[in-house]
C-alpha cells in the first residue's frame, strides 16, 4: 500500500476512535449538572440573553473542546472559566451529550 493511503487511514482511523471517546458521554448526567448552565444558556440550552450563546444542537466534539479551553485556560471567560474549573472529563462529556442532543 502507498504511504500516502496509509497516511489517510491512520487519520480516519484516529478520528473515528477520537469520535467514539467523544461520544461516550452520559446524556442524563449531562442534564443533571446542566441545571448549573441555565442561569445563563436556559433550561434546554436556548439562551433568553443575545450575550449568551445557545448550547442546544451544538456538536459535542465542540462543546468539549470549548469547555477544555476554558478549563484550561485557552479561552478566557471569567464567568465561564470559573464554572469549567471543576468539571471532571466525565462531567464535561456528560453536557455536551445533554446540550448536543437536544434540538
Amino acid at each position: 500500500m502507498k504511504p500516502q493511503i496509509l497516511a489517510v487511514l491512520s487519520a480516519l482511523t484516529l478520528a473515528a476512535s477520537a469520535n467514539v471517546a467523544v461520544a461516550g458521554g452520559d446524556a442524563a448526567a449531562g442534564k443533571v449538572k446542566a441545571a448549573s448552565c441555565a442561569g445563563c444558556h436556559g433550561p434546554a440550552g436556548i439562551s433568553a440573553a443575545p450575550n449568551f450563546p445557545n448550547l442546544a444542537g451544538q456538536k459535542d466534539a465542540y462543546l468539549i473542546k470549548q469547555l477544555k479551553a476554558f478549563k484550561d485556560g485557552t479561552r478566557k471567560d471569567p464567568m465561564m472559566s470559573g464554572m469549567a474549573a471543576p468539571l471532571s472529563d466525565a462531567d464535561i462529556a456528560n453536557l455536551a451529550a445533554y446540550f448536543s442532543s437536544l434540538k
